[in-house]
């Protein structure tokens, strides 16, 4: 249910986000921007009450934030999508990668005879 209520979470923030840019043109995108910004911490404040810790929860929400709304933004709007920004949606993607499986406690070694 976690995973559930943490993609409802991305997904609401970056249609927020979107919409933001949007709202530029056309004011009335604005209400999208005000929901998604307020749906997207409801549902952070669930994956929060579901266990996730939040180091990990706040860093998947907001890697996949971005990468998402980077792309989202160079196919709906144009916006430049250049090799090193790629590059860069790479390196947020292992960060991520490194803080999830990091975040799992490790058995500890036995010590001594």
């Amino acid at each position: 249910m976690k995973w559930i209520l943490l993609a409802g979470a991305i997904t609401s923030e970056v249609a927020a986000s979107l919409s933001l840019k949007a709202a530029l043109n056309d004011p009335a995108f604005f209400i999208i921007v005000v929901a998604g910004y307020i749906a997207s911490f409801a549902f952070l404040a669930g994956v929060l009450r579901a266990g996730l810790a939040l180091g990990v929860a706040y860093g998947i929400w907001a890697a996949l934030g971005v990468i998402l709304t980077v792309l989202l933004a160079a196919a709906i709007f144009g916006e430049p999508l250049t090799p090193l920004m790629l590059m860069g949606v790479t390196l947020v993607i292992g960060g991520v990668l490194c803080v999830e499986l990091c975040s799992h406690k490790q058995p500890q070694k036995e010590v001594g005879p």
